[in-house]
């Protein structure tokens, strides 16, 4: 995959009618703080084209970003940022799950954990509710820079057996800070969401 463009092109709040996109979607979801907006800028190869913040929990919205003019990267409002009211906590489940009821072109749904830690209640409540509505959540294991080489089996065999994942759910370690993991990412677009020549085949 090369990035030739990317653009934001809709952004929905809570009250906001979602738009009929007729282009493959890509849903990210994640704690407020899991590096998600690093994530998307990394793929999209910018900077700061999705909206990052130092105070967790800031994005309470659906931002949608055209990428090459062939498929939309969504990103979800963050979930799990403690310092947010019940309401507003309660306003952006409804927003996700919205999302996930009624996108017809939603093609997969990227779960981001932080490889450091345990994935927490949020994070298994998202999982089950990406499952829920059809999708089979890949993961992406953020933050790999801020651990050694030796851990990271050890830490992604931690996040499937606590989210329980199904066999063959696959996990893609992600560095915002070397861009390790992006080939992996860009050559499973490639294949699963825009059906490119060839098949993939995780290590």
């Amino acid at each position: 995959m090369v990035i030739k463009n990317a653009a934001l092109e809709t952004v929905c709040g809570i009250t906001s009618t979602l738009p009929k996109n007729n282009l493959p979607e890509i849903a990210f979801a994640g704690k407020s703080n899991v590096g998600k907006s690093s994530l998307i800028n990394g793929l999209m190869n910018r900077k700061s084209l999705a909206r990052t913040s130092a105070q967790p929990g800031k994005t309470q919205t659906i931002n949608y970003y055209n990428v090459n003019g062939e498929l939309y990267f969504v990103d979800l409002p963050g979930y799990g940022y403690a310092n947010a009211s019940v309401e507003v906590k309660a306003k952006w489940g409804k927003m996700i799950e919205n999302y996930l009821q009624t996108s017809e072109m939603l093609q997969v749904v990227f779960l981001l954990i932080d490889i450091r830690h345990k994935p927490g209640a949020n994070d298994i409540q998202m999982y089950e509710w990406i499952l829920a509505h059809g999708f089979a959540p890949v993961i992406i294991a953020t933050k790999l820079d801020k651990i050694n080489r030796s851990q990271v089996a050890k830490q992604i065999k931690l996040i499937k057996e606590t989210l329980q994942v199904e066999k063959g759910t696959l996990v893609f370690p992600y560095s915002a800070q070397t861009k390790q993991g992006r080939e992996e990412i860009y050559q499973f677009i490639d294949e699963k969401v825009l059906g490119l020549q060839g098949e993939f085949t995780p290590e």
